[in-house]
């Protein structure tokens, strides 16, 4: 099956299991960065297209502002990656990665911290109802 063909669920899925495998492997306590590389390198290896630390710039009415904002990882174009190395996630990065999507366009957005005993206690999903 052509990725690109992927909805939303069905590429969250994969990236839980990559983000999974990279957990298991790694473990916490590391740097945003090495995850991201290595989270980077699984979803590509499946297959995917992902932009890493992708620019989204601000419109703003009528003029564009390049506010310095950047995506983690997107995958396919439809999908935000926010990956997090912290104690423990708060609504701040809740609504940064809700922005992100209203800023983007896109529906699904996928907030990771590896810094967690268990990868599930550190991934939230995260709706844009556009």
């Amino acid at each position: 099956m052509d990725a690109r063909k992927f909805t939303e669920n069905e590429l969250s899925k994969v990236i839980l299991e990559a983000s999974l495998k990279v957990h298991r492997a790694l473990g916490p306590g590391l740097l945003e960065s090495s995850y991201e590389k290595c989270l980077l390198y699984e979803l590509e290896k499946a297959g995917l297209f992902v932009e890493k630390q992708k620019p989204l710039p601000l419109v703003y009415e009528t003029i564009k502002l390049d506010a310095g904002y950047r995506v983690d990882l997107l995958v396919e174009k439809k999908v935000i990656i926010e990956i997090k190395s912290v104690e423990v996630l708060n609504e701040v990065y809740l609504a940064q990665l809700l922005t992100y999507l209203k800023l983007s366009g896109c529906k699904l957005g996928l907030l990771i911290n590896f810094n967690v005993a268990l990868l599930k206690e550190g991934f939230r999903r995260v709706v844009n109802k556009l």
